[in-house]
């Protein structure tokens, strides 16, 4: 069992930066790997990074690469998603998620960090 707690949140200017943390509790391994979604408003829910606990590979949606960067600390147990050159179509209610053996199905999900991006 795993639970997840994502902080970091908040509304901020087009162009500015917000860095996103989920801090994880319970049972966590190298196996893991730890995602952040987002779902807008009216929205689907969407995929927009991930990274393997060990740290070996990392993925992101085209519309945030270069952009947002997803890194992990292992001693604090903690993933953070540092989101630059915030755009208002990031606009959304983040949240954090582990599949617990990397095969595409994640398992535990935090209840989600708000973020506004303002034009």
């Amino acid at each position: 069992q795993v639970q997840l707690v994502e902080s970091g949140g908040g509304l901020v200017q087009a162009g500015g930066s917000l860095r996103l943390s989920c801090a994880a509790s319970g049972r966590t391994t190298t196996s893991y790997r730890m995602g952040w979604f987002r779902q807008a408003p009216g929205k689907e829910r969407e995929f927009v990074a991930s990274i393997r606990w060990s740290g070996a590979s990392t993925y992101y949606t085209d519309s945030v690469k270069g952009r947002f960067t997803i890194s992990r600390d292992f001693a604090k147990n903690t993933a953070y998603l540092q989101m630059n050159s915030l755009k208002p179509e990031d606009t959304a209610v983040y949240y954090c998620a582990v599949d617990p053996s990397d095969r595409g199905a994640y398992a535990y999900w935090g209840q989600g960090t708000r973020v506004t991006v303002s034009s």
